[in-house]
């Protein structure tokens, strides 16, 4: 089941919220999150639940161990075994097939391929509760010793396929302590269907678009074809992603959690340094906090520790080689501009830096799309070269003036929307209770307006899965 559909708006989230309202005591409208926590996440795939309640069971366990145990030494052996527990779920089902096809390649070998089909979220909720056992062992939090606290904080279907990566000591005090206020329902259906109009209108649009020129023939792209092809999936994938984020947070308000943002209007940024503080905010902060400490022969190396994040980056999105290489590219211009430093970069004009960061976002978003299911690498190159003066098939064509053409309005609406449009009309809405009220009636009537336009559009059957489902 995914949020940008019918079945979900009109039947699985009202059920919810019925339920939930049905349900008096806190503790029974947790249980009531938690089977339908379940029951969403089995949804077409039951498989998936057994996984994450083995996930659920091993990690209560192991924080109750570093709770109890009192050596330092016995602490270190309990969160070094969830962490391989984690880790190893995470290697066999995601990057077995990968592993073993590159082992067959390299050593011409012919040992059999495992085919694992991908669980939705399982990087997401496991990353969860590693930095839930990390931060007991780090003695940022209590252990939780009631294992269904525990199992709603890892399968609360907001954001446990994709996100936002939510600390336990983010929600720790909402679990067994909170209350939906009317403004929380506003604001949380508000941001709703935000999150839903990015994905429908937006996403799903730009996604056809991309893949009539992206996901064809590359090498008979034009220079401007390949340009526009990978400047509307950078657009895609910013809609399509934090449409999604938006829409877990909006569902999460509903109900009470308040979950950290995961965008900050990224493609405002001035350099890559600062994109990567806007983009996925929960992941950056995730590998910022438990890697860089990381130490390398008992000193902390902060160029190795870069490395580290960057390529952990890179392998945390797939098992392909785009994805390796798509982090080792970011992390290269992040040492780069580290090695220039702050007060350097600063120096630099503003159009200058905001044209290179473009470019190397636009890119870099080139090099994740050709992963092994689009021709892989090889694809990678022709559409690299592509991009320059070298490319064969000339600069442009008729056929892309017409796409251009006729999808002029959705881009601008997009450019439009990367901006903080909502920021700007609570300050508007702040110079006096007319705008006040100016602002609420009229965001009331676009929330409306938006609501309407997705659902004729999700009765498309075409509609699509969230891209970072996949991770």
């Amino acid at each position: 089941m995914i949020f940008s559909s019918l079945i979900f708006t009109y039947a699985f989230l009202p059920l919810c919220l019925i339920l939930y309202g049905l349900v008096k005591p806190l503790k029974g409208k947790n249980f009531v999150l938690i089977i339908l926590s379940l029951f969403f996440y089995a949804w077409g795939e039951p498989r998936r639940v057994g996984l994450l309640l083995i996930s659920a069971v091993v990690n209560y366990f192991v924080g109750v161990g570093i709770g109890s145990v009192k050596s330092e030494k016995g602490k270190k052996g309990v969160l070094a075994a969830g962490l391989v527990f984690n880790i190893g779920m995470i290697a066999v089902i995601k990057y077995s097939g990968f592993i073993m096809t590159n082992v067959n390649a390299l050593f011409k070998s012919s040992l059999p391929v495992p085919d694992i089909a991908p669980l939705a979220g399982i990087s997401f909720y496991t990353f969860q509760v590693m930095s839930y056992i990390v931060d007991c062992y780090w003695e940022k939090i209590e252990p939780q010793r009631n294992f269904f606290d525990l199992l709603l904080y890892i399968c609360l279907f907001p954001q446990l396929i994709a996100g936002p990566i939510v600390r336990y000591t983010t929600i720790a005090d909402e679990i067994n302590n909170r209350h939906t206020t009317l403004k929380d329902y506003s604001e949380g259906f508000t941001r709703f269907v935000i999150g839903l109009s990015k994905k429908v209108i937006l996403a799903d649009q730009l996604h056809r678009i991309v893949e009539n020129f992206l996901g064809g023939n590359v090498s008979a792209l034009t220079i401007a074809g390949s340009w526009y092809g990978v400047i509307l999936y950078s657009l895609y994938v910013y809609f399509d992603f934090s449409g999604y984020s938006d829409m877990a947070i909006g569902i999460g308000r509903i109900f009470g959690f308040h979950f950290n943002e995961n965008f900050d209007h990224p493609y405002l940024c001035k350099d890559i340094t600062e994109f990567w503080q806007r983009w996925h905010i929960s992941l950056g902060t995730f590998f910022r906090d438990y890697l860089l400490p990381v130490t390398f022969f008992g000193h902390r190396n902060k160029y190795l520790s870069l490395a580290l994040v960057w390529l952990c980056t890179g392998i945390w999105h797939g098992a392909s080689w785009n994805y390796v290489l798509w982090g080792v590219y970011y992390g290269v211009f992040i040492v780069i501009e580290e090695l220039i430093g702050k007060k350097r970069m600063k120096k630099i004009p503003l159009v200058i830096r905001h044209i290179y960061s473009k470019i190397v976002i636009i890119v870099g978003f080139g090099i994740f799309y050709f992963d092994d299911t689009h021709g892989g690498l090889a694809n990678l190159g022709i559409f690299l070269r592509n991009l320059t003066p070298a490319n064969p098939n000339g600069w442009i064509r008729t056929t892309d003036e017409i796409s251009m053409c006729n999808n002029l309005f959705l881009i601008i609406a997009a450019v439009i929307c990367m901006l903080p449009l909502i920021k700007w009309f609570k300050k508007l809405s702040e110079r006096s209770v007319g705008a006040q009220t100016a602002v609420a009636v009229s965001g009331t009537a676009v929330c409306a307006v938006l609501l309407v336009t997705s659902s004729i559009l999700m009765v498309d059957a075409t509609t699509q899965a969230f891209l970072y489902w996949h991770f």
